[in-house]
């Protein structure tokens, strides 16, 4: 059993929910972000995503772009961000680890390289926003061959027809996107979003958990109750972006991870 699912079956057991945390790795620079990413399972964080700086983020808005550009330019690479996701194996080593990202920093490493060396840095899964299904053999098997979970990525969009395509090769859970567009585009609807949670959910047999227009305890706890856990980015994202030290950050997730964690009907 992987580090992902036996996290989920021991919130199950504990009857909570997941609290997902991104943070862009290197930015805005990599000792603060080494600050920063270490720092967050105290902070009640039970999965990290771990972005890695890409030049052409299609999928992102401007906070995490901009993340982006700020790691670049502070010279955060891939082989960086892996040596990162050793570190934080070494400190923490029950939390679950996902690299979040895009295909060509991979591609221009290697796969095999690449799969190697995030298996030995304990990296436990990928999502990779740029491969659709019908580009599983890129990467999405032989990730599963090596060992990790490949996260799928299920939208608004994603019908009753798609949803096998989705669920074929996805393992450690489902990535809702709650909102159709970029990232930190809107707020996410609890009501909206639970119908298509279950749907997800019964059709794969993995957790959902929903992300995008997330920013607040309270929204964390709305979408939590819905969800099996929810993920927040862009608003963590922004709180480094405004030159907050670490500390700050942290307390800042604590409180994002307090909201997803509280009982129904709790002030989170």
């Amino acid at each position: 059993m992987t580090r992902i699912a036996e996290t989920f079956g021991r919130l199950g057991r504990e009857g909570r929910k997941a609290f997902v945390a991104y943070v862009m790795a290197g930015d805005p620079d990599p000792e603060t972000a080494r600050e920063i990413v270490l720092g967050l399972p105290g902070a009640g964080v039970d999965i990290v995503e771990l972005g890695v700086p890409f030049t052409d983020p299609m999928a992102d808005g401007p906070t995490i772009q901009l993340a982006g550009q700020r790691a670049l330019a502070a010279g955060q690479t891939l082989r960086g961000t892996l040596d990162l996701a050793a570190e934080f194996r070494r400190a923490h080593p029950d939390v679950p680890l996902v690299l979040m990202g895009y295909y060509n920093p991979i591609f221009s490493m290697g796969v095999e390289a690449f799969l190697g060396a995030a298996r030995e840095a304990g990296v436990d899964g990928l999502i990779v926003v740029d491969l659709p299904p019908e580009e599983d053999e890129e990467l999405a098997l032989p990730a599963r061959a090596a060992g990790l979970d490949f996260i799928r990525l299920a939208t608004p969009t994603t019908d009753d027809r798609r949803l096998p395509a989705v669920a074929a090769n996805a393992s450690g859970f489902v990535y809702y996107v709650s909102i159709t567009g970029i990232t930190g585009a809107a707020a996410a609807d609890p009501e909206a979003v639970a119908p298509d949670v279950a749907r997800i959910r019964a059709a794969t047999g993995l957790p959902v958990v929903v992300g995008f227009g997330i920013r607040t305890p309270e929204a964390a706890r709305a979408i939590a109750a819905v969800a099996d856990g929810a993920v927040v980015g862009s608003a963590i994202v922004s709180e480094v972006a405004q030159g907050r030290p670490p500390a700050e950050v942290l307390r800042f997730v604590a409180d994002l991870a307090r909201g997803a964690h509280a009982e129904a009907g709790e002030a989170a």
